[in-house]
């Protein structure tokens, strides 16, 4: 499972720089002006419209027949996107995002138990979790 999701993870960081890719080769049509230069909201929005982009895609697979494993290793995508995301975020403020980034597995978790999903999805949390705070404390650089 981790090695499936390690590759998802990769295809989904290639996908991200796509878009922005794209979104950023839009612009230049119109403006010679480089927005991720010039406006300081620019990169976290382009963070957020793929953190949105995944959130759609992990609703249609979610709610797909797909089964429970590959559910999980799809897992790995969103939860990933999103402790990264708020460690780039927040980087200036680690304790805040390691406070948000345990209240969000934190969250999740309780989602889990709630709704009694099964172990592998607490597995697939577990795991991107601690992949992720090892990530931050070591400064890994994505």
């Amino acid at each position: 499972m981790a090695g499936f999701g390690f590759i998802l993870l990769n295809l989904a960081f290639l996908f991200d720089f796509l878009f922005q890719s794209l979104v950023n080769g839009f612009i230049k049509l119109f403006t010679p002006v480089n927005f991720n230069m010039t406006y300081h909201w620019f990169p976290p929005m382009m963070h957020a419209l793929f953190v949105v982009i995944i959130g759609l895609i992990s609703w249609l697979v979610f709610r797909s027949k797909l089964g429970v494993l590959y559910k999980a290793i799809y897992m790995t995508v969103p939860l990933a996107v999103i402790f990264v995301t708020l460690g780039i975020l927040l980087y200036r403020w680690p304790v805040v995002a390691y406070s948000l980034g345990s209240l969000f597995a934190i969250g999740v978790l309780y989602y889990f138990y709630h709704t009694k999903k099964p172990w592998l999805y607490y597995y697939t949390l577990i795991l991107v979790g601690l992949a992720m705070l090892m990530v931050g404390l070591l400064g890994i650089e994505i």
